[in-house]
């Protein structure tokens, strides 16, 4: 029902120097920054200083990025905001959500539509399965994107090498075939993380290969809309199961959809940031970027 091997690094092709990626560079020792010094709540002059920009240059660079402010991305990357997010937990994996379409909040979920391989082509570890992957630039860094004829089966990030980030990938379906095919995930990647291609007509289309566990796991966190957030134990009793909470959590570890399929809007239960398997650097920034998305924010008065 529709629903939503080690490589040798010679293999791997180069990327060319882009934006994006600079950008997400400057973006991640600021979010850094914040992270060490959010309790004070620093001054855009420090963060700018810590980033090794003008202030202007920050600002400018933030607007670029996500349409937000430093003090913005500094407010959705606070303890009380999360906790703010999680004000409406119980709502968030109730049959009946918000589906205002008008609103930019669902967008990006609603357009995506997946289906789950069968339990018995997940334990052959993805034998027969043809796996083309590519690299790409996106708003968080070098992306790894993998796909088969029936659509995005996995996204994660570049942190360090190519061949790395493909292993991580790779060690989830053994038996698969991989082949190198930029053109061929190019189009997922800007579907994914474009907001202009997030169209209701054309969604993009995921196939989810994990245990029935993990894709009940993974369904659950595409219900959760963009600009909120849940718990592990709230999955698990959504899921009938309100002392799995662990398990869940092991389960959100093995998403191998990040971004799209939403880990990263799973928090501690006091609303605290918790593990994620990119880094909690980049999970942070996924945060605030969602948020520079969802509230357009008015220019700072500060000088």
């Amino acid at each position: 029902m529709m629903r939503r091997m080690t490589l040798r690094s010679d293999t791997i092709p180069p990327l060319a120097e882009t934006r994006p990626q600079e950008d997400y560079e400057k973006v991640a020792e600021t979010i850094r920054f914040i992270g060490e010094n959010w309790r004070r709540q620093p001054s855009v002059e420090e963060m700018a200083a810590a980033a090794g920009l003008s202030e202007a240059h920050l600002r400018a660079l933030f607007r670029r990025w996500a349409g937000l402010s430093p003090k913005a991305l500094l407010e959705a990357l606070t303890l009380r905001h999360a906790r703010a997010l999680l004000g409406g937990e119980a709502s968030l994996l109730d049959a009946s959500l918000s589906l205002g379409l008008s609103g930019p909040s669902r967008l990006h979920d609603l357009f995506i539509t997946h289906e789950a391989l069968t339990p018995g082509e997940y334990k052959r570890g993805g034998e027969g399965l043809e796996m083309r992957y590519g690299f790409h630039s996106s708003p968080f860094g070098e992306a790894i994107l993998v796909a088969t004829e029936r659509g995005l089966a996995g996204l994660g990030f570049v942190d360090g090498a190519r061949a790395e980030a493909l292993d991580d990938l790779r060690r989830r379906w053994p038996k698969a075939r991989f082949s190198f095919d930029g053109p061929a995930t190019a189009a997922y990647a800007r579907r994914a993380f474009d907001p202009a291609e997030w169209r209701r007509e054309q969604p993009l289309r995921l196939v989810l290969i994990g245990s029935q566990f993990d894709v009940a796991v993974w369904e659950a966190l595409l219900d959760i809309d963009m600009g909120r957030a849940t718990t592990y134990g709230a999955i698990a009793r959504r899921l009938g199961k309100p002392g799995a909470a662990r398990a869940v959590g092991a389960a959100v570890g093995r998403n191998p959809i990040s971004f799209v399929v939403p880990c990263h809007r799973v928090l501690g239960a006091s609303g605290a940031l918790t593990g994620y398997h990119w880094g909690l650097t980049r999970k942070q920034a996924i945060i605030g970027w969602e948020a520079g998305r969802l509230a357009p924010v008015p220019a700072e008065s500060e000088a």
